[in-house]
């Protein structure tokens, strides 16, 4: 006879969140920045063991426990793949000499002292553009960075701005797949969820753009001019530079705003990449082979490794080659690691019934639009640090918020909203989150550092808490309409 199942007590859903913040923090302050290279991994398979033995004292099964686990990593293998591909994409773009180009061209054209705003913008148009963060922070993202390095401006703060735009232009975006999930899983339509969406998001990046640009005249550039030229001198002499470079960025953006799957059209412009660098880094590729072959088999040899395992390059600048040198799939593979091991934990505590009886504790005395709202985003945030999975932070509220504004009498484009406020813009910046590990893996600067900085991911939820609590633009449901019929 099979034991019965025993509801999870309120004791039992936070004794792993404690223990796992406990773990977080001792992980963040014995090992600092390399926190996310393995400690914060066995912390969150710790805290993921004790979810599980709470789940059988409560009559779980070990096999189904280990069965939704499965079901929690398989959910993550499409980023997983998305990962890789963009390690490999990084690392023949660099070869190629595409984000050298627009690491030197920016560093012509952008002025220091607007640099992070203009930075936030450009990011902004892109990712509205094509619907993808990811791949926004993987190409423009990438080379603004280096252009940072250039102009020696802070990278914490330009990792803030590229993070800051790419989740604005992603967030009001048709074509990104959380815009359009977010409406879904509330019961609205598009582009009305995007209309609505606008009384939050619009004023929240222009005060971050305002904030970008005061960091902009505070910073010191008295040294910018010589460090420019300086580091364009270095890239001219390193790898032959020209407008036809950016052909592969132009066929990525092309096949996103095409709406090609993510996977597939990362993967198309790594191999461009390659391609590109056989074409017109014949040189560069020649020396950069350790083999025992030469000519094309040489080449071939090394644009296989930075498919795989990226680039080196040593050039007079440190700063430089710290930069460049980067890439392939492995240097996705920590990601990867950590990843799994959030999905894992959060597939438990939502097996066992913890994340459930969490949330519905939330929802207790939510009578107001205000507290509805901000429970809302609030629970988003928390699933995003439990799950680590932006998805699921909006798939999960939305499901069990879906009656809530209804039931009071308002609109769920309220939830749809609450919904984008709460759990697309706050993934970004938890370390152990899909979004988070992805920022830390392409831009290099650990989301605790540049937290702070994504103004606009900051800014937007907290907006939309104090909308909701003033009244202003809150959406009520239209009262029925009652027919009097005429007395005979």
């Amino acid at each position: 006879m099979s034991k019965s199942i025993k509801e999870a007590s309120l004791l039992d859903a936070v004794i792993p969140l404690i223990l796992l913040i406990i773990m977080m923090g001792s992980a963040v302050y014995l090992f600092s920045d390399n926190s996310s290279y393995g400690p914060n991994q066995i912390a969150l398979l710790m805290a993921m063991g004790i979810a599980a033995i709470i789940g059988l004292k409560n009559g779980h099964q070990w096999k189904d426990i280990e069965q939704g686990i499965i079901k929690g990593i398989s959910m993550s293998l499409g980023a997983c793949l998305i990962l890789f591909a963009v390690g490999s994409l990084i690392g023949t773009w660099m070869l190629s000499g595409t984000v050298p180009t627009l690491i030197y061209y920016g560093l012509a054209l952008l002025n220091p002292q607007f640099f992070y705003a203009a930075s936030c913008l450009i990011c902004a148009v892109v990712a509205m553009s094509i619907g993808s963060s990811w791949t926004t922070a993987a190409t423009v993202g990438v080379a603004l960075i280096g252009v940072a390095t250039g102009m020696d401006m802070s990278l914490a703060i330009t990792a803030g701005a590229v993070v800051s735009g790419a989740y604005f232009g992603d967030k009001i975006s048709p074509l990104s797949e959380t815009t359009n999930l977010a409406p879904a899983i509330a019961g609205t339509d598009l582009f009305e969820h995007i209309r609505y969406m606008l009384w939050t998001t619009i004023p929240s990046f222009i005060i971050a753009l305002v904030l970008f640009v005061i960091l902009g005249f505070t910073a010191d550039t008295s040294a910018t001019g010589a460090r420019i030229e300086q580091m364009q001198a270095v890239l001219a002499n390193s790898f032959e530079l020209g407008v036809h470079l950016l052909v592969p960025l132009v066929i990525l953006l092309t096949l996103a705003i095409k709406k090609m799957p993510a996977f597939a059209a990362v993967s198309i412009g790594a191999l461009l990449g390659g391609i590109w660098a056989v074409l017109f880094q014949s040189n560069l590729v020649t020396s950069l082979n350790t083999s025992e072959y030469s000519g094309a088999v040489a080449q071939l040899i090394v644009v296989w490794t930075a498919l795989f395992d990226g680039v080196v390059f040593s050039t007079s600048d440190e700063n430089l080659n710290s930069l460049l040198s980067r890439g392939g799939m492995s240097s996705m593979l920590n990601t990867v690691w950590l990843i799994i091991c959030a999905m894992s934990f959060g597939a438990v505590l939502e097996h066992v019934g913890l994340l459930k009886r969490i949330v519905a504790t939330l929802l207790k005395g939510a009578d107001t639009i205000g507290s509805l709202v901000s429970r809302t985003i609030l629970t988003c945030f928390g699933t995003n640090i439990i799950t680590a999975d932006q998805y699921i932070s909006i798939v999960m509220p939305g499901r069990m918020y879906q009656t809530a504004f209804t039931d009071k009498g308002y609109h769920q484009l309220n939830l749809s909203r609450s919904l984008e406020d709460g759990g697309t813009l706050t993934s970004p910046l938890i370390p152990w989150n899909t979004c988070g590990a992805y920022m830390h893996s392409v831009l290099l600067v650990h989301p605790f550092s540049y937290a702070m900085f994504t103004f606009f991911n900051l800014i937007n939820p907290i907006l939309a808490i104090i909308y909701a609590y003033v009244g202003i633009k809150i959406l009520k449901l239209d009262p029925p309409k009652v027919t009097v019929k005429p007395s005979v």
